[in-house]
């Protein structure tokens, strides 16, 4: 007799196939038990409907009718909810609805179809290209995960299963971002997504950031964003004024500098006064013979108003030392 190729783990083709022949009457066995553990727990407690005529799903039990079925899953040395799953599938499947050759597990699966005719025909009738019903066929047919995913979704859904533990799932993120090739498949929107969900500490923020616009080419777009640009220019200015209020804070020498300071700011007061009069100087003259339209005129008198608006506020500043401005004077400034 020729060696047999063909092995199914330890043992030949033709002696699993005797085992898969066995195996089944057992679990058509096991099935016509369930069944009956069902039908008898049935006889001690009917199913109840709740309201719109829906039976009680299993874990829904009224007190007394769990009571009953945790009295009777202690005397047979059953746990409690097999006999209520036991139960509540029996309620689906009529005896003479019962597919011969099925599975208790898939009569219990496809129990969850809610339309009774689509039930009992699905039951009657095999997935396509397929000569009898699994597990994971009737997950499937009812939208539920399965054991042994094939499709992508398959796959995606049971990924989402197996991470819904915050931990798991940051360590399974980590990893498959560290390869390339993944990474590649994210789109913009969600990298960019996930860029902002991991700089929601400042820190990292932080970190990132200088990053990124260490990068001429990054941090020349960013710049071209006048929100941007103006945070930049902001903090610039709030660094400078932290690290002049820690120097003269500090340094003993800031008393020689504040003096100096003021001595700067002042000729730089003179300075500007100076260079509006002088500039003043040079173009009033050349109105000589010359008539300016309404418009030119009105413009004029708004500009000649900042002026005489600012003057005031210099006045105001050199008497007093108070340099805030009113909100009226701010919004002249502005041009509002």
């Amino acid at each position: 007799m020729p060696e047999e190729i063909d092995r199914v783990g330890s043992v030949s083709q033709r002696r699993y196939e005797q085992i898969v022949a066995e195996l089944r009457e057992v679990v058509e066995q096991q099935t016509q038990g369930s069944f009956t553990i069902g039908d008898r727990a049935l006889e001690i407690e009917p199913m109840r409907e709740r309201g719109g005529g829906q039976q009680v799903a299993p874990g829904q039990e009224l007190f007394t009718v769990s009571e009953t079925l945790h009295r009777l899953a202690e005397d047979i040395g059953l746990a409690y909810r097999t006999v209520e799953k036991a139960r509540w599938t029996a309620s689906r499947w009529p005896k003479d609805k019962r597919q011969k050759g099925v599975s208790f597990r898939v009569h219990r699966v496809l129990a969850q179809i809610a339309d009774e005719a689509e039930r009992f025909a699905t039951i009657a009738k095999p997935p396509a290209g397929k000569t009898r019903w699994t597990g994971d066929e009737a997950n499937r047919k009812v939208g539920r995960q399965v054991e042994r995913p094939a499709s992508p979704q398959e796959k995606i859904s049971a990924i989402h299963h197996l991470a819904r533990d915050e931990d798991v799932a940051a360590v399974v993120t980590s990893d498959f971002l560290k390869r390339p090739t993944v990474a590649a498949k994210v789109s913009d929107q969600d990298k960019v997504r996930v860029v902002e969900e991991f700089t929601r500490d400042e820190r990292v923020a932080s970190q990132v950031t200088t990053g990124l616009l260490r990068r001429p080419e990054v941090a020349y777009k960013a710049m071209s964003d006048d929100t941007a640009r103006h945070q930049v220019n902001q903090a610039q200015v709030e660094r400078g004024r932290q690290a002049r209020e820690h120097f003269e804070d500090t340094n003993p020498v800031a008393p020689a500098v504040r003096h100096i300071d003021r001595t700067v700011e002042f000729l730089d007061l003179v300075t500007a006064c100076h260079s509006f009069v002088a500039a003043a100087g040079r173009a009033v003259p050349g109105l000589r013979d010359r008539t300016l339209g309404e418009d030119e005129r009105t413009i004029v008198h708004e500009n000649v108003a900042k002026v005489r608006a600012t003057l005031d506020w210099i006045e105001t500043a050199v008497d007093t030392g108070k340099v805030d401005m009113d909100g009226e004077l701010a919004r002249m400034l502005r041009g509002e």
